[in-house]
């Protein structure tokens, strides 16, 4: 005698009748159904990998600041503008290889010396553009 690995168990919400009034569903091991979850429940879950990406793109990638580092070397403060450049494109390369911890800590010293060479170089110009008209007054 061989011993059967289905039962018979009450799901709620099932039409078939087995002739008591009460719903049953006969089913094997390892196929139960789960209820369906309600709207609010399936907001607490997890985000599919898609509405990740298109909510916030490319966050796995992290930034290199490359436009930045490229913008500041316009500044006049050439040996800080051209490190955050090849911090930059040190950032880059390594998260184009897969280290992503390397390339946010590269892009983030390439930010800041941008930022630092952004502003340093506005206050040259500054400086320079205020000294020539004071010290030349047919300027």
């Amino acid at each position: 005698l061989r011993g059967s690995k289905s039962f018979t168990a009450a799901l709620p919400g099932e039409t078939e009748r087995n002739g008591h009034g009460l719903g049953y569903k006969s089913v094997s091991v390892g196929h139960l159904e789960a209820p369906p979850l309600s709207p609010s429940r399936l907001s607490l879950g997890r985000a599919s990998s898609t509405a990740t990406s298109t909510a916030a793109p490319e966050q796995g990638r992290p930034r290199d600041y490359l436009v930045l580092a490229i913008f500041s070397c316009f500044c006049p403060v050439w040996p800080i503008n051209i490190v955050a450049l090849v911090f930059s494109i040190m950032s880059r390369n390594s998260g184009q290889q897969g280290d992503t911890d390397g390339a946010r800590r590269l892009g983030r010293m390439a930010r800041l010396l941008s930022i630092v060479s952004i502003v340093l170089g506005t206050i040259i110009i500054v400086l320079y553009i205020s000294l020539s008209v004071r010290g030349n007054p047919s300027f």
